[in-house]
């Protein structure tokens, strides 16, 4: 089936990667970094998709947990762990000040559009404010996990954004930089790109859809 239908995430792959705007966040802080890794393990699990016990996580992507909520565990576990005081409100703020967008991936996805491709944002949200100015003429959908009370790498996010987008799973590209969404993605019959870098997706999707997009 010719592909028509390109998907891609937000953090990581339109941003900067999340190591680098973690890492600077941390920096800016003044936190460990390390500390804030073994929280991530702990609350996510060793393997992103499996649920741990404890998941504030998957609890703020679904849109089940508020972010002051979020903010006061994220603070008081790296207070714990470093005996730092972490102050809560305003945390995830101060965090995503640091995802700054990457333009090639952004103009990547606008010249696709204007190609004929059908066009999707599929994002984890942390309660972020999105760049909704950004994503005018960018996207025919976008799904937000905390709106819709699902979350990637979930089956039934995929199926919503395929619905919305009115493509069938095999004529759709999927990108984003955490591989177990990749393989849910593809274990629904998607194209999967992991994405590292901008030259290394570009030169993938120009293949796969047959097009001189990254130019």
């Amino acid at each position: 089936m010719p592909l028509s239908g390109l998907i891609v995430d937000w953090g990581g792959v339109l941003t900067v990667g999340m190591p680098e705007a973690m890492g600077a966040w941390a920096a800016d802080e003044q936190i460990d970094i390390t500390a804030f890794i073994e929280v991530m393990r702990e609350w996510l699990g060793r393997d992103y998709a499996i649920e741990a016990a404890y998941n504030p996580i998957h609890a703020l992507e679904r849109g089940e947990m508020q972010v002051p909520q979020f903010e006061e565990h994220l603070a008081s576990s790296l207070t714990s762990r470093t005996g730092q005081t972490v102050q809560a409100a305003g945390l995830l703020d101060r965090m995503f000040r640091f995802f700054r967008h990457s333009p090639d991936m952004i103009a990547y996805v606008r010249r696709a559009k204007e190609q004929g491709i059908r066009t999707a944002l599929l994002s984890n949200s942390w309660g972020n404010n999105y760049p909704t100015d950004l994503f005018d003429g960018m996207f025919d959908v976008v799904v937000i996990s905390g709106e819709v009370g699902m979350r990637k790498p979930d089956p039934d996010i995929y199926h919503h954004t395929l619905e919305a987008i009115d493509l069938p799973a095999a004529a759709c590209v999927f990108v984003d930089d955490l591989m177990p969404n990749i393989v849910a993605a593809r274990d629904l019959g998607m194209v999967g790109v992991h994405h590292t870098d901008y030259a290394t997706t570009a030169a993938e999707l120009d293949v796969l859809f047959g097009m001189d997009l990254s130019r």
